[in-house]
């Protein structure tokens, strides 16, 4: 697409650099141009947001082949690559590569660990199957997900009651440390007290001082229709609750399509196999087949139809990813040969290619009879 660099050039790599390259470079641009490193420097935030969206198609080997083949447009839509707001929803979706959990290794060195703000859940994952005729329809489906949810005897605080919490003497209530190296200042969260600021004496005998407990929880999540294999949907704040406070993190729901019996997938267009004599072949017909939505629609077989042609029938594929339209249903065309014929079948096909003679004549081509002859002798 115009106007848009090309993502091994923004994250300074060669086209074909293994991942553990791409994610080293990823880091190395994020931690020099990250936001709170560079305030109020709008080059530099552009240019972490451009390295974050270069690493999110990059390091995804489907969108990364994709990105190859088609450049910008291959990956655009259908969650490819982009979408990134701020550096907040950066972190959100790879703070894995910063420290984990709390994204300590960032707060490390740019803060955000503080003010009893408490250290972040943990985000879950989890592989969702679908079928091909759900992925043509659109479907919901409700996930058992087991995470840390908020106690709510203590409402997350871990303590008994108000007065089992006294302030943390390692922080002194600020929830983070601070130390000097040099003339570099690295702040952390506080490790006494996962950055609450406070200290429970007395826990909750429900969590026993955690201030989370185990508990299955049943989320829906929407899949529209057309949506592709290896899709990853984040829903935020559906992951395991935060300590002391802290916000949840994130489930990523990762999609995946199953094989179909009689349909194959090729982008928006589905392909399928339709077997007819060469009666059907050569004079044409036409009756009903089924699409992946049950709907029957009339497939014609025009005259003189070869074997491995493809028709096409529009509108019957699976929903654009845009939105705009569906794809088309291609149906591939194989002519059956009997493999035995009877000796009525043979002198009609013999009568068949001695009323042909005078064409094939003509067009030094070999008749049906002399086809079937040949495949079998």
């Amino acid at each position: 697409m115009a106007g848009k660099r090309d993502y091994y050039e923004i994250l300074g790599v060669p086209k074909g650099a293994d991942e553990d390259s791409i994610k080293k470079a990823y880091r190395k641009l994020a931690l020099e141009n990250h936001p709170d490193r560079n305030p109020g420097n709008a080059e530099a935030e552009k240019r972490f947001k451009d390295a974050a969206e270069a690493y999110a198609v990059l390091s995804d080997k489907e969108k990364r082949s994709r990105y190859d083949q088609f450049g910008h447009a291959g990956v655009d839509g259908n969650g490819g690559a982009g979408g990134f707001a701020n550096a907040e929803d950066i972190f959100s979706a790879f703070g894995d590569l910063f420290g984990g959990r709390g994204g300590s290794f960032f707060e490390q060195f740019f803060g955000g660990g503080g003010g009893g703000r408490g250290r972040r859940g943990a985000s879950l994952k989890v592989d969702l199957e679908l079928t091909l005729e759900e992925v043509a329809t659109g479907t919901k489906k409700t996930l058992e997900i087991r995470r840390q949810e908020t106690c709510a005897s203590c409402e997350g605080s871990g303590a008994k009651n108000k007065a089992a919490r006294k302030q943390c003497t390692t922080c002194r209530g600020r929830g983070e440390v601070i130390r000097n190296h040099g003339f570099v200042q690295m702040r952390s969260i506080c490790p006494e007290c996962s950055g609450a600021g406070e200290i429970v004496t007395d826990p909750c005998t429900k969590c026993r001082g955690s201030g989370r407990v185990p508990k299955a929880s049943p989320i829906t999540i929407t899949i529209p229709p057309g949506i592709e294999e290896g899709h990853v949907e984040r829903l935020r704040g559906q992951g395991e609750a935060g300590e002391g406070g802290g916000p949840p993190g994130d489930l990523v729901v990762v999609i995946h399509v199953s094989a179909h019996d009689v349909f194959e997938r090729h982008g928006d267009d589905l392909y399928t196999l339709v077997r007819i004599s060469y009666r059907q072949a050569v004079l044409g017909d036409e009756f009903d087949i089924r699409t992946i939505s049950g709907e029957e629609v009339v497939l014609k077989i025009p005259a003189g139809t070869q074997p491995g042609e493809r028709i096409r029938i529009r509108n019957h594929g699976l929903s654009r990813g845009d939105g705009h339209g569906k794809g088309n249903l291609v149906v591939q065309v194989q002519v059956d040969v009997p493999k035995k014929v009877s000796a009525e079948q043979e002198e009609l096909l013999k009568k068949f290619d001695d009323l042909d003679e005078g064409r094939r004549k003509r067009n030094g081509k070999k008749g049906i009879f002399e086809k079937v002859k040949d495949i079998f002798s």
